[in-house]
């Protein structure tokens, strides 16, 4: 049996799949949702614990990736009585009466006859008129490959800030406030909606790279398992990508180009919480700062290339380097923040501005750019605003104590 033919859900008898192109790099648990759609990842989970499922004969983790033609044992999981009792509970809970299809097939040897002992393709199909649904209720949004349910609402936003897409990859213009992923309170983020928006690749479509929840811009997600294989070892080469992005930093920037080269503990937690640090045992990481444009003692808007990708590296470069990002509540400066939002900030100033590459494959240069948000160019707006203001009035000042 081969992973082109996934639909094998109520398999009767252990089966073995060979990885294929499609699916090599993929992780075991979105390999097994392809095997068993209608099975609770949280029982997937369990079986790979137990050890009921193996790749190439060992034990696994749910979240190992798979290679090109490794050996993946399926154990028999569901049967057909289990899949009309899981319909006959959804009817119940709905009050409708579902509509269940249960097709034994004996697939073809490869001898081109049937087997008594190959698996039963099952196929489930509930449909629940829109009235039966109980009085209240909503009807669920759509779905992410195993994921939970995602609102119509995050899927529109997001297929709305795609800026380009070829055969290999997305590029999103992620706002600020949406995590790149579910997790850490929040129960989706931008790889959810993608794959509930596109489910004949929702099995495909990887982060290639990641960015805060409060940082907006250019954001690469790959369309093939061999794509983000090919990206994955670029970025372990630490300079094959340059990001560059803009950030508004508290008073003037007076250092001129600057490379911070400052290890980082990515690793310390306060209140539960992560917390990252300066610290000459942690990891290796260099930021580039230059300014683009300064707005008296107040402020100055930065550019910076990342040379490393450590967590919220360039956040705690800025305030090593005695000018915090503005807008950041972990690691910045209250009272500028509190100047900031009187001037119409209202979350951190920090934007993935652009992104390129070169395809290694290809040697043609990949570019990506993402323009500062509307939210941030008024806070810019506001912010010249203010300085020209102080500078007119510091120069009033001046003309009347000369006059004096």
């Amino acid at each position: 049996m081969t992973d082109s033919d996934p639909k094998t859900s109520g398999l009767r008898s252990v089966s073995h799949v060979k990885v294929g192109e499609d699916f090599a790099g993929v992780r075991l648990d979105r390999f097994l949702l392809k095997f068993y759609p209608e099975v609770p990842k949280s029982r997937l989970f369990r079986i790979v614990r137990k050890g009921e499922v193996r790749v190439n004969g060992k034990r696994a983790q749910p979240e190992q990736r798979l290679a090109l033609d490794d050996d993946v044992r399926l154990p028999p999981l569901r049967s057909a009585g289990e899949i009309a009792t899981s319909a006959a509970s959804l009817a119940a809970a709905t009050q409708g009466e579902p509509d269940v299809a249960v097709e034994p097939a004996a697939p073809a040897t490869a001898a081109g006859k049937s087997s008594a002992t190959a698996p039963t393709v099952v196929r489930l199909a509930v449909v629940v008129a829109p009235g039966r649904l109980r009085p209240g209720r909503q009807r669920p949004a759509r779905v992410g490959l195993g994921g939970p349910r995602v609102p119509d609402e995050l899927i529109a936003r997001i297929n709305a800030t795609i800026l380009l897409e070829d055969e290999r990859l997305l590029v999103i213009n992620k706002p600020a406030g949406i995590a790149v992923h579910g997790g850490s309170g929040m129960s989706f983020g931008v790889i959810e909606a993608l794959r509930a928006a596109r489910p004949h690749e929702a099995d495909k479509l990887e982060l290639v790279h990641r960015l805060d929840r409060d940082t907006s811009g250019v954001l690469l997600v790959a369309r093939k398992p061999a794509v983000l294989r090919m990206l994955h070892a670029e970025l372990r080469e630490g300079d094959a990508f340059d990001k560059r992005y803009l950030t508004l930093l508290r008073g003037s920037w007076q250092l001129g180009k600057k490379r911070i080269d400052a290890p980082l503990r990515t690793d310390l937690r306060v209140g539960g919480e992560r917390t990252v640090k300066v610290a000459p045992s942690g990891k290796s990481a260099a930021s580039d700062f230059a300014p683009v444009e300064f707005y008296g003692p107040l402020a100055t808007l930065m550019q910076v290339t990342i040379l490393t990708g450590r967590t919220h590296q360039i956040r705690v470069h800025a305030t090593h380097a005695g000018h915090p990002v503005a807008g950041d509540e972990k690691y910045g400066d209250a009272d500028f923040n509190e100047q900031l939002r009187k001037l119409g900030l209202r979350r951190m100033f920090l934007h993935a501005a652009s992104l390129s590459f070169t395809w290694p494959d290809r040697g043609t240069e990949f570019s990506a750019n993402a323009p500062l948000p509307d939210d941030l160019k008024q806070v810019i707006d506001a912010v010249s605003t203010a300085a020209s203001l102080r500078n007119r009035a510091r120069r009033w000042r001046s003309r009347s104590g000369a006059g004096r």
